[in-house]
């Protein structure tokens, strides 16, 4: 069987080619000699930069675009079975594997690669790191689930033997991956429609923990409850933890303060020892330790503390990411937009907004996926109520159809019955005239959900 080699470039084909992961794959293989064409339904900006670099692109998907000449053939996990040209490649000569287990080759052709994986925080800090990279300039390769305006976009090509990316424990598909460094932030409950339960997703973390080498290293949240259960088994030897509790955590930090925009500032404690200051340009606590996790990795590179800390504080985080969109006038309502989906991403989130300059805190939220939302409806509808006024969107679907009986009504009683103030509207137009009319006077409003909210405050802006 075909696998990704560097030093010997082959025909690749990509079955939806334009998606943000594939195409930045697609990219690196262009980089490397490869000659890669694909397909997608429709033509985009990825698509026209990927012609423009030599790739041929089909935009649809027949069975017709498989040919002899391929050697390998990539599929996301969006590509049905029945999928014509998914079906024809798997009855080519050529290998067929999925975009998870081409990553996992991809990185084996590297001597550092950095797998960043937990519940919440794995963009963030991904971004934190790479910024790390980039001022020590390291010229990693990256691969990020969010847009990071210092390379451009989500994927950046390097030539370095640094490999830096997300790992997503959805549907396992960070134990296709081959690291030599991994990053767990945290552990917790989600993707139920996947995992049974809590046990499940930590057994996966396990397993993922188990794919380091010996001489690999992991980076640790020494708050997860029984972190040694992760890597007891596992062949690595190097374990370094970080975390609130500077007697468990090598790294650890002390004297956390907020300036008027809500950016944190810390002494930096390690092995116990205070060690210097730092200060980030993203707000909120759950940054703090985001950003530790940043430093062992990049102590772990030998890059001088004073470097990692310059790029620290010069990181303004991710799109998407408690990111300033603007600000609504006559209204004078500052519009933010965040990607927090999850009850514990909320809470970090209108924490962290506590500390930002506002009148009331108004959230407007589209739930996301009907399997999370019943999950945790109670969480959901507590954490919310952090916020002075909650406005309820829709749920955004994604994969999932509605077979669950809940909607965004059953979580706006569960906020009221909290105590907590809480409207709901079908259509994004109701919901930014009621922003218009109500939403004044210094008052500070989150879009938050993975959806498509960010267009309220977009068209609000407008």
């Amino acid at each position: 069987m075909y696998h990704i080699n560097f030093n010997k470039p082959c025909n690749v084909h990509f079955i939806g080619i334009g998606g943000i992961s594939m195409s930045g794959l697609a990219k690196l293989l262009l980089s490397r000699g490869f000659r890669v064409s694909g397909s997608d339904n429709k033509e985009s900006e990825l698509t026209k930069e990927l012609e423009m670099e030599g790739c041929r692109i089909f935009y649809s998907q027949t069975a017709d675009n498989i040919s002899d000449e391929l050697d390998l053939i990539v599929y996301t996990a969006a590509i049905h079975e029945d999928n014509p040209e998914l079906v024809a490649a798997r009855a080519s000569k050529a290998v067929t594997i999925t975009r998870a287990e081409l990553l996992g080759q991809v990185m084996s052709n590297y001597h550092t690669a950095i797998n960043v994986a937990g519940t919440h925080g794995k963009t963030t800090t991904s971004s934190m790191i790479s910024e790390i990279l980039l001022e020590a300039q390291k010229d990693p390769t990256i691969s990020l689930g969010g847009i990071l305006d210092s390379i451009g976009g989500n994927f950046r090509v390097g030539h370095s033997d640094i490999f830096l990316t997300e790992a997503c424990e959805y549907t396992n598909s960070f134990l296709s991956f081959n690291p030599t460094v991994n990053v767990i932030l945290n552990v917790k409950e989600d993707h139920l429609d996947f995992f049974k339960d809590i046990n499940d997703i930590r057994h996966s973390f396990k397993l993922f923990t188990e794919k380091l080498p010996q001489a690999g290293t992991l980076i640790i949240n020494s708050d997860i409850d029984d972190i040694e259960y992760f890597y007891r088994d596992a062949a690595c030897q190097n374990v370094i933890t970080v975390g609130s509790d500077p007697e468990k955590s090598v790294y650890s930090a002390c004297d956390i303060t907020y300036n008027s925009l809500g950016l944190p500032s810390y002494t930096l404690i390690k092995n116990k020892k205070k060690i210097g200051t730092l200060s980030l340009g993203v707000p909120g606590l759950h940054n703090v330790y985001n950003s530790l996790a940043a430093i062992a990795c990049g102590e772990l590179l030998n890059i001088p503390f004073e470097t990692i800390a310059s790029a620290l504080l010069h990181f303004k985080g991710t799109r998407r990411r408690f990111e300033y969109k603007g600000v609504l006038m006559p209204n004078n309502t500052t519009i933010i937009d965040d990607y927090a989906h999850h009850p514990d991403e909320i809470t970090a989130t209108l924490k962290s907004a506590a500390n930002y300059p506002h009148n009331r805190i108004w959230c407007v939220f589209q739930p996301h996926t009907y399997t999370r939302t019943k999950a945790f409806l109670d969480d959901f509808a507590k954490a919310l109520c952090l916020s002075d006024i909650v406005v309820l969107a829709d749920i955004y679907a994604a994969r999932e159809t509605d077979t669950l009986g809940i909607s965004s009504q059953t979580l706006r009683d569960k906020i009221i019955s909290l105590g907590g103030t809480c409207y709901y509207f079908k259509s994004f137009e109701e919901i930014q005239n009621f922003i218009k009319t109500n939403c004044i006077n210094n008052d500070l409003l989150i879009t938050m959900g993975a959806g498509n909210v960010v267009e309220i405050g977009e068209n609000l802006l407008k």
